[in-house]
Protein backbone atom coordinates (compact mmCIF):
# COMPACT_ATOMS: atom_id res chain seq x y z
CA UNK A 1 0.00 0.00 0.00
CA UNK A 2 1.57 3.54 -1.16
CA UNK A 3 1.89 5.82 1.74
CA UNK A 4 -0.31 9.06 1.50
CA UNK A 5 1.87 12.13 0.41
CA UNK A 6 2.64 14.67 2.55
CA UNK A 7 2.30 18.27 1.03
CA UNK A 8 5.24 20.05 -0.25
CA UNK A 9 6.71 21.32 2.94
CA UNK A 10 7.33 25.46 2.31
CA UNK A 11 8.78 25.78 6.00
CA UNK A 12 9.61 24.31 8.71
CA UNK A 13 8.42 22.49 11.21
CA UNK A 14 9.15 24.84 13.96
CA UNK A 15 7.94 22.09 16.61
CA UNK A 16 10.80 19.65 15.62
CA UNK A 17 13.53 23.03 15.92
CA UNK A 18 11.81 24.18 19.46
CA UNK A 19 12.50 20.32 20.46
CA UNK A 20 15.75 19.92 19.05
CA UNK A 21 17.06 23.19 20.42
CA UNK A 22 15.74 22.24 24.13
CA UNK A 23 17.51 18.79 23.66
CA UNK A 24 20.88 20.61 22.69
CA UNK A 25 20.59 22.71 25.63
CA UNK A 26 20.25 20.25 27.90
CA UNK A 27 22.96 18.14 26.95
CA UNK A 28 25.60 20.87 27.20
CA UNK A 29 24.52 20.39 30.89
CA UNK A 30 26.11 16.96 31.08
CA UNK A 31 29.16 18.33 29.55
CA UNK A 32 29.87 21.17 31.70
CA UNK A 33 29.24 18.82 34.56
CA UNK A 34 31.46 16.40 33.08
CA UNK A 35 34.41 18.72 33.29
CA UNK A 36 33.75 21.11 35.78
CA UNK A 37 31.74 19.12 38.69
CA UNK A 38 34.26 18.38 42.06
CA UNK A 39 31.82 15.32 42.51
CA UNK A 40 33.58 12.27 43.05
CA UNK A 41 30.65 9.81 42.70
CA UNK A 42 28.49 8.98 40.18
CA UNK A 43 25.41 10.60 40.16
CA UNK A 44 23.50 7.53 39.03
CA UNK A 45 24.94 5.85 42.08
CA UNK A 46 22.00 5.81 44.47
CA UNK A 47 23.81 5.06 47.40
CA UNK A 48 25.93 8.77 46.81
CA UNK A 49 23.90 10.91 45.09
CA UNK A 50 21.18 13.44 45.77
CA UNK A 51 17.79 14.21 44.13
CA UNK A 52 19.45 17.19 41.81
CA UNK A 53 22.31 15.30 41.58
CA UNK A 54 20.54 12.44 40.08
CA UNK A 55 18.26 14.45 37.59
CA UNK A 56 20.72 16.41 36.51
CA UNK A 57 22.60 13.45 35.23
CA UNK A 58 19.08 12.16 34.22
CA UNK A 59 17.64 14.58 32.45
CA UNK A 60 19.89 14.87 30.46
CA UNK A 61 18.90 10.89 29.04
CA UNK A 62 16.43 12.77 27.28
CA UNK A 63 18.88 14.28 24.12
CA UNK A 64 20.26 11.52 22.51
CA UNK A 65 17.26 9.26 21.86
CA UNK A 66 15.19 12.42 21.12
CA UNK A 67 18.06 13.66 18.77
CA UNK A 68 18.39 10.83 16.91
CA UNK A 69 14.52 9.90 16.89
CA UNK A 70 13.82 13.37 15.15
CA UNK A 71 16.41 12.63 12.57
CA UNK A 72 15.03 10.35 11.07
CA UNK A 73 11.92 12.78 11.04
CA UNK A 74 13.53 15.36 9.49
CA UNK A 75 14.71 12.29 6.76
CA UNK A 76 11.81 11.73 5.81
CA UNK A 77 10.43 15.23 5.97
CA UNK A 78 13.18 16.26 3.35
CA UNK A 79 11.16 13.61 0.99
CA UNK A 80 8.28 16.24 0.70
CA UNK A 81 10.69 19.33 -0.55
CA UNK A 82 11.00 17.97 -3.93
CA UNK A 83 13.82 15.21 -3.10
CA UNK A 84 13.25 12.05 -4.70
CA UNK A 85 14.80 8.67 -2.59
CA UNK A 86 17.57 8.88 -4.83
CA UNK A 87 18.31 12.21 -3.83
CA UNK A 88 17.32 11.50 -0.11
CA UNK A 89 20.14 8.53 0.25
CA UNK A 90 22.76 10.03 -1.28
CA UNK A 91 22.57 12.40 0.56
CA UNK A 92 22.05 10.34 3.99
CA UNK A 93 24.55 8.40 2.75
CA UNK A 94 27.43 10.78 2.40
CA UNK A 95 26.55 13.10 5.47
CA UNK A 96 26.72 9.81 7.57
CA UNK A 97 30.03 9.71 6.51
CA UNK A 98 30.47 13.29 7.35
CA UNK A 99 29.66 12.68 10.64
CA UNK A 100 31.81 9.52 11.13
CA UNK A 101 34.64 11.19 9.87
CA UNK A 102 33.67 14.30 12.34
CA UNK A 103 33.81 11.93 15.05
CA UNK A 104 37.16 10.27 14.79
CA UNK A 105 38.65 13.75 13.89
CA UNK A 106 37.41 17.04 14.89
CA UNK A 107 35.45 16.06 17.86
CA UNK A 108 37.35 13.24 18.72
CA UNK A 109 39.89 16.43 19.18
CA UNK A 110 37.72 18.18 20.83
CA UNK A 111 36.57 16.17 23.48
CA UNK A 112 40.15 14.62 24.72
CA UNK A 113 43.24 17.52 23.25
CA UNK A 114 44.96 14.28 22.35
CA UNK A 115 47.01 15.14 18.52
CA UNK A 116 47.97 11.90 18.30
CA UNK A 117 44.09 10.28 18.46
CA UNK A 118 45.03 7.02 20.77
CA UNK A 119 41.52 6.31 21.77
CA UNK A 120 38.86 7.25 19.71
CA UNK A 121 35.44 7.55 21.74
CA UNK A 122 32.54 5.95 19.59
CA UNK A 123 29.95 8.21 20.99
CA UNK A 124 26.60 9.73 19.66
CA UNK A 125 27.58 11.34 16.24
CA UNK A 126 29.41 7.67 15.84
CA UNK A 127 25.75 6.71 15.79
CA UNK A 128 24.11 9.04 14.20
CA UNK A 129 26.46 8.48 11.39
CA UNK A 130 25.94 5.13 10.98
CA UNK A 131 22.60 4.96 11.74
CA UNK A 132 22.25 7.38 8.52
CA UNK A 133 24.50 5.17 6.43
CA UNK A 134 21.86 1.88 7.08
CA UNK A 135 18.75 4.39 6.63
CA UNK A 136 20.32 5.66 3.23
CA UNK A 137 19.14 1.74 2.16
CA UNK A 138 16.03 1.26 4.59
CA UNK A 139 14.35 4.56 3.07
CA UNK A 140 13.34 2.79 -0.08
CA UNK A 141 11.45 0.58 1.38
CA UNK A 142 7.59 1.98 2.35
CA UNK A 143 8.09 3.98 5.50
CA UNK A 144 6.01 1.67 7.49
CA UNK A 145 8.59 -1.58 6.88
CA UNK A 146 11.41 1.24 8.16
CA UNK A 147 8.93 1.44 11.06
CA UNK A 148 8.86 -1.92 11.71
CA UNK A 149 12.09 -2.89 11.56
CA UNK A 150 13.03 -0.18 13.99
CA UNK A 151 10.22 -1.51 16.20
CA UNK A 152 11.65 -4.25 16.50
CA UNK A 153 15.42 -2.85 17.41
CA UNK A 154 14.07 -1.43 19.77
CA UNK A 155 11.75 -4.04 21.46
CA UNK A 156 14.02 -6.92 21.26
CA UNK A 157 17.28 -6.08 21.11
CA UNK A 158 16.91 -6.56 25.15
CA UNK A 159 16.83 -10.54 24.51
CA UNK A 160 20.19 -10.49 23.59
CA UNK A 161 21.86 -8.63 26.60
CA UNK A 162 23.20 -11.92 28.13
CA UNK A 163 25.62 -12.29 24.85
CA UNK A 164 28.93 -11.17 25.51
CA UNK A 165 31.90 -10.30 22.82
CA UNK A 166 34.14 -12.67 24.73
CA UNK A 167 32.72 -15.00 23.45
CA UNK A 168 32.97 -14.02 20.07
CA UNK A 169 36.61 -14.56 20.09
CA UNK A 170 38.44 -12.80 17.37
CA UNK A 171 34.77 -11.99 16.03
CA UNK A 172 34.18 -9.81 18.93
CA UNK A 173 34.72 -6.24 17.58
CA UNK A 174 31.18 -6.84 15.30
CA UNK A 175 29.64 -7.32 18.70
CA UNK A 176 30.98 -4.47 20.33
CA UNK A 177 30.07 -2.05 17.22
CA UNK A 178 26.45 -3.67 17.56
CA UNK A 179 25.73 -4.16 20.92
CA UNK A 180 28.36 -3.82 23.61
CA UNK A 181 29.70 -0.89 25.34
CA UNK A 182 33.48 -1.80 25.52
CA UNK A 183 36.70 -1.13 24.56
CA UNK A 184 38.71 -2.90 21.57
CA UNK A 185 42.59 -2.30 21.01
CA UNK A 186 43.42 -2.13 18.02
CA UNK A 187 46.98 -1.71 18.77
CA UNK A 188 49.39 -1.03 21.29
CA UNK A 189 48.65 2.49 21.88
CA UNK A 190 45.42 2.84 19.78
CA UNK A 191 41.67 1.51 20.74
CA UNK A 192 38.38 2.72 20.19
CA UNK A 193 35.51 2.40 22.76
CA UNK A 194 32.53 2.22 21.83
CA UNK A 195 30.10 4.19 24.18
CA UNK A 196 27.00 4.19 21.31
CA UNK A 197 26.88 0.59 19.96
CA UNK A 198 24.79 0.80 17.23
CA UNK A 199 21.55 -1.24 17.90
CA UNK A 200 19.34 0.03 19.11
CA UNK A 201 20.18 3.45 17.44
CA UNK A 202 19.37 3.09 13.87
CA UNK A 203 16.51 1.40 14.91
CA UNK A 204 15.81 4.75 17.14
CA UNK A 205 16.05 6.81 13.41
CA UNK A 206 14.25 4.11 11.70
CA UNK A 207 11.07 4.89 14.13
CA UNK A 208 11.21 8.21 13.91
CA UNK A 209 11.56 7.74 9.73
CA UNK A 210 8.06 6.15 9.90
CA UNK A 211 7.23 8.79 12.51
CA UNK A 212 7.21 11.39 9.97
CA UNK A 213 4.14 10.04 8.28
CA UNK A 214 2.46 11.89 10.73
CA UNK A 215 2.85 15.41 9.98
CA UNK A 216 0.92 14.36 7.16
CA UNK A 217 -2.22 15.42 9.41
CA UNK A 218 -2.85 19.06 10.38
CA UNK A 219 -1.32 20.93 13.84
CA UNK A 220 -4.69 20.07 15.68
CA UNK A 221 -4.83 16.41 14.49
CA UNK A 222 -1.17 15.22 14.92
CA UNK A 223 -0.61 17.13 18.73
CA UNK A 224 -3.76 15.00 19.97
CA UNK A 225 -2.06 12.11 17.98
CA UNK A 226 1.56 12.88 19.21
CA UNK A 227 0.38 13.25 23.02
CA UNK A 228 -1.51 9.73 23.08
CA UNK A 229 1.49 8.24 21.28
CA UNK A 230 4.08 9.77 23.95
CA UNK A 231 1.53 9.04 27.46
CA UNK A 232 1.45 5.55 25.95
CA UNK A 233 5.16 4.76 25.93
CA UNK A 234 5.33 6.24 29.44
CA UNK A 235 2.63 4.17 30.56
CA UNK A 236 4.36 1.12 28.85
CA UNK A 237 7.42 2.13 30.70
CA UNK A 238 5.67 2.34 34.00
CA UNK A 239 4.65 -1.36 33.31
CA UNK A 240 7.37 -3.13 32.17
CA UNK A 241 9.71 -1.47 34.94
CA UNK A 242 7.40 -2.05 37.71
CA UNK A 243 6.97 -5.54 36.72
CA UNK A 244 10.96 -5.85 36.24
CA UNK A 245 9.81 -8.47 33.78
CA UNK A 246 11.91 -7.36 30.52
CA UNK A 247 13.48 -4.25 28.76
CA UNK A 248 16.06 -3.28 30.78
CA UNK A 249 19.11 -5.53 32.16
CA UNK A 250 18.92 -4.24 35.84
CA UNK A 251 15.69 -4.92 37.46
CA UNK A 252 14.92 -1.76 39.76
CA UNK A 253 15.18 -2.89 43.81
CA UNK A 254 13.72 -1.59 46.79
CA UNK A 255 15.65 1.15 48.69
CA UNK A 256 15.49 1.99 52.13
CA UNK A 257 13.56 5.88 51.78
CA UNK A 258 10.62 6.17 49.15
CA UNK A 259 12.43 9.22 46.93
CA UNK A 260 15.62 6.24 46.22
CA UNK A 261 12.83 3.85 44.98
CA UNK A 262 11.35 6.55 42.49
CA UNK A 263 15.19 7.64 41.60
CA UNK A 264 15.81 3.44 41.07
CA UNK A 265 13.04 3.14 38.85
CA UNK A 266 14.28 5.39 36.37
CA UNK A 267 18.05 4.15 36.40
CA UNK A 268 17.94 2.16 33.57
CA UNK A 269 20.68 2.00 30.87
CA UNK A 270 21.65 4.16 28.59
CA UNK A 271 24.84 1.88 26.95
CA UNK A 272 23.16 0.38 25.10
CA UNK A 273 19.95 2.36 25.34
CA UNK A 274 17.52 -0.54 26.92
CA UNK A 275 13.70 -0.81 25.63
CA UNK A 276 12.76 1.24 29.20
CA UNK A 277 15.60 3.56 28.75
CA UNK A 278 13.66 4.81 25.17
CA UNK A 279 10.01 4.25 26.34
CA UNK A 280 10.39 6.71 28.61
CA UNK A 281 13.18 9.47 26.98
CA UNK A 282 11.06 8.99 23.48
CA UNK A 283 7.73 8.99 25.55
CA UNK A 284 8.32 12.20 26.73
CA UNK A 285 9.80 13.76 23.90
CA UNK A 286 6.83 13.05 21.87
CA UNK A 287 4.90 14.44 24.07
CA UNK A 288 6.53 17.30 24.07
CA UNK A 289 6.92 17.43 20.46
CA UNK A 290 2.74 17.68 20.33
CA UNK A 291 2.26 20.02 23.47
CA UNK A 292 4.99 22.59 21.94
CA UNK A 293 2.02 22.33 18.45
CA UNK A 294 1.70 26.36 17.46
CA UNK A 295 3.97 27.54 20.23
CA UNK A 296 5.48 30.77 18.89
CA UNK A 297 6.87 33.17 21.93
CA UNK A 298 10.77 35.21 22.84
CA UNK A 299 11.59 31.60 24.46
CA UNK A 300 10.88 29.31 22.13
CA UNK A 301 12.57 31.52 19.47
CA UNK A 302 15.48 31.06 20.73
CA UNK A 303 15.74 27.41 21.53
CA UNK A 304 14.56 27.19 17.57
CA UNK A 305 18.08 29.00 17.02
CA UNK A 306 20.15 26.01 18.38
CA UNK A 307 17.30 23.65 16.79
CA UNK A 308 18.22 25.25 13.74
CA UNK A 309 22.42 24.42 13.33
CA UNK A 310 22.32 21.76 16.15
CA UNK A 311 25.56 20.35 14.33
CA UNK A 312 27.44 23.74 14.33
CA UNK A 313 26.11 24.28 17.74
CA UNK A 314 27.51 20.59 19.25
CA UNK A 315 30.95 21.16 17.51
CA UNK A 316 30.94 24.54 19.23
CA UNK A 317 29.99 23.58 22.57
CA UNK A 318 32.46 20.84 22.94
CA UNK A 319 35.40 23.23 22.58
CA UNK A 320 33.86 26.18 24.48
CA UNK A 321 33.22 23.82 27.24
CA UNK A 322 36.44 21.80 27.43
CA UNK A 323 38.82 24.99 26.17
CA UNK A 324 37.46 26.88 28.87
CA UNK A 325 38.42 24.42 31.37
CA UNK A 326 41.67 23.82 30.30
CA UNK A 327 42.49 27.68 30.46
CA UNK A 328 40.74 27.82 33.90
CA UNK A 329 43.05 25.36 35.31
CA UNK A 330 46.20 26.68 33.70
CA UNK A 331 45.61 29.96 35.11
CA UNK A 332 44.57 28.65 38.76
CA UNK A 333 48.15 26.75 38.51
CA UNK A 334 46.48 23.28 37.58
CA UNK A 335 48.56 21.24 34.76
CA UNK A 336 46.90 19.34 32.21
CA UNK A 337 48.24 16.25 33.42
CA UNK A 338 46.24 16.84 36.89
CA UNK A 339 43.18 17.30 34.65
CA UNK A 340 43.82 14.16 32.93
CA UNK A 341 43.80 12.49 36.54
CA UNK A 342 40.40 13.70 37.73
CA UNK A 343 37.70 11.84 36.49
CA UNK A 344 34.60 9.58 37.70
CA UNK A 345 35.43 8.22 41.18
CA UNK A 346 38.13 10.75 40.97
CA UNK A 347 38.32 14.20 42.78
CA UNK A 348 38.59 16.96 40.14
CA UNK A 349 41.63 19.37 40.84
CA UNK A 350 39.54 22.19 38.48
CA UNK A 351 35.88 21.18 40.14
CA UNK A 352 33.00 23.09 41.19
CA UNK A 353 29.93 22.34 43.58
CA UNK A 354 26.75 21.85 41.47
CA UNK A 355 25.39 25.45 41.94
CA UNK A 356 28.91 26.70 40.24
CA UNK A 357 28.34 23.88 37.29
CA UNK A 358 24.87 25.46 36.52
CA UNK A 359 25.93 29.18 36.10
CA UNK A 360 28.77 27.91 34.20
CA UNK A 361 26.17 26.03 32.07
CA UNK A 362 23.89 28.91 31.91
CA UNK A 363 27.24 31.01 30.41
CA UNK A 364 28.08 28.67 27.88
CA UNK A 365 24.64 28.94 26.62
CA UNK A 366 24.63 32.16 26.18
CA UNK A 367 28.06 32.73 25.03
CA UNK A 368 26.45 30.07 22.33
CA UNK A 369 23.63 31.88 21.39
CA UNK A 370 25.24 34.19 19.47
CA UNK A 371 27.49 32.83 16.95
CA UNK A 372 24.47 29.93 16.68
CA UNK A 373 21.96 32.69 15.48
CA UNK A 374 24.76 34.59 13.07
CA UNK A 375 25.13 30.68 11.32
CA UNK A 376 21.27 30.03 11.35
CA UNK A 377 21.01 33.41 9.48
CA UNK A 378 23.82 32.27 7.03
CA UNK A 379 21.82 28.92 6.31
CA UNK A 380 18.49 31.06 5.54
CA UNK A 381 20.50 33.58 3.13
CA UNK A 382 22.94 31.41 1.27
CA UNK A 383 21.65 27.67 0.14
CA UNK A 384 25.09 26.17 -0.97
CA UNK A 385 25.34 22.41 -0.47
CA UNK A 386 28.10 22.50 1.94
CA UNK A 387 25.72 24.31 4.13
CA UNK A 388 23.35 21.51 4.95
CA UNK A 389 26.44 19.15 6.10
CA UNK A 390 26.17 21.27 9.32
Amino acid sequence: METPALPVQTSRIHSIDILRGIIMVIMALDHVRDFYSNATFDPLDLSKTSVIFFMTRFITHFCAPTFIFLSGTSAFLSLSKKKTKKEASLFMLSRGLWLLFLEMTIISFGWQVDTGFHTIFAQVIWAIGWSMVIMSVLIFLEPIYVGIIGLILIFGHNAFDGIKSASFGEGKFLWMFLHEQNFYQISSDRGIFFLYPLIPWVGVMAAGYAFGTLFKFGPDKRQALFIKIGLASILLFLILRGLNIYGDPFPWQHQSVWWKNILAVLRVQKYPPSLAYLLITLGVSITALGLLERTDNKVSRIFTVFGRVPMFYYILHIYLIHGSQIIGALLSGVTKQQLEQGGPGKPNPFGFDLWAVYLIWFTVVFILYWPCRWFMKVKQRRKEWWLSYL
